[in-house]
């Protein structure tokens, strides 16, 4: 029997200008849902004035979306929210990788051990991208819904996954992401985060000590897998009275052996800290930029 051939995913006359080869109205109805994504529902007019488009338009869209499930309205409150499809159709993402499956188990764990919220995220083009979180039961806590994006120099998750870096590797990062300052403690310095990450990498996990946002602290480790490449990073994260110095190493170690736990769940050496990474071109099967 002849092998199957597959098609490429672009046609003959395909040009490299994005311009040339997008759907309007496609393009319009995922404008619409990212608006919806954004927000805890939103009102015709709303959505009208965020994308600066008629009523008329949007309801068409909407309409759209709604009649496959994409999105969905409130009769009481007359506020559009993202439907069950488009759930359906992330999820389809997180099953790319058993990570995230994997992960969960020692997540709650994560968070019963330590009583702040756990998190998994992976590199996504520069940036690190929440895909999983346990809250913790506390009224004051941190929230990254799936899907957020938090620049890599400044969360736990995305220094872990920095530290694992070969030097070469780290110059790139920097030559294509600026180390953006967020308050007064964010490393903006490369050789004071190469550092940072040396430290990180040594003890088997980073520490994000204000450096997004005052008064939250984060600590993370990488999860491995069975080639010892750093695919996901494993964190907790809480304020900062809640996550004193003084206990910063003893947290450290409980994330740094859940991320060994899962790690070893996909197959991966003993230890979470793989210092003979070339680089992180590939996460998950996502190709950064």
């Amino acid at each position: 029997m002849p092998p199957t051939i597959r098609r490429k995913g672009r046609p003959k006359a395909f040009d490299s200008k994005q311009s040339q080869n997008t759907i309007q109205s496609l393009d319009r109805a995922l404008e619409v849902l990212e608006a919806l994504a954004t927000g805890s529902g939103l009102t015709l007019t709303e959505v009208a004035e965020t994308l600066d488009q008629s009523p008329a338009t949007m309801y068409r869209v909407l309409s759209t979306l709604e009649a496959r499930d994409f999105a969905e309205i409130d009769a009481a409150t007359q506020t559009w929210h993202v439907g069950a499809a488009a759930f359906r159709l992330g999820s389809a993402f997180l099953r790319r990788s058993s990570v995230v499956e994997r992960s969960r188990p020692a997540m709650r764990d994560l968070m019963e051990a330590t009583g702040e919220t756990s998190n998994l995220g992976i590199q996504k083009q520069g940036d690190v991208m929440f895909v999983g979180q346990v809250e913790t039961h506390e009224a004051i806590r941190a929230f990254f819904p799936p899907g957020t994006l938090s620049p890599m120099h400044a969360s736990g998750i995305g220094k872990a996954l920095l530290s694992q870096l070969a030097p070469d590797a780290f110059d790139r990062f920097l030559s294509r992401h600026p180390l953006t300052r967020f308050t007064g403690k964010t490393v903006t310095d490369p050789e004071t985060l190469r550092a940072d990450l040396a430290v990180s990498r040594a003890r088997g996990f980073a520490f994000d000590d204000e450096e997004k946002a005052i008064g939250m602290r984060c600590v993370a480790a990488t999860i491995v897998n069975l080639y010892g490449e750093a695919v996901a990073g494993l964190s907790v994260s809480g304020p900062t009275q809640r996550m004193p110095e003084d206990q910063i190493d003893r947290i450290g170690q409980l994330v740094k052996d859940a991320a060994d736990k899962v790690s070893r769940g996909l197959g991966a050496p003993g230890a979470s800290a793989v210092t003979d990474v070339d680089n992180l071109e590939r996460v998950d099967g996502i190709e950064p930029t």
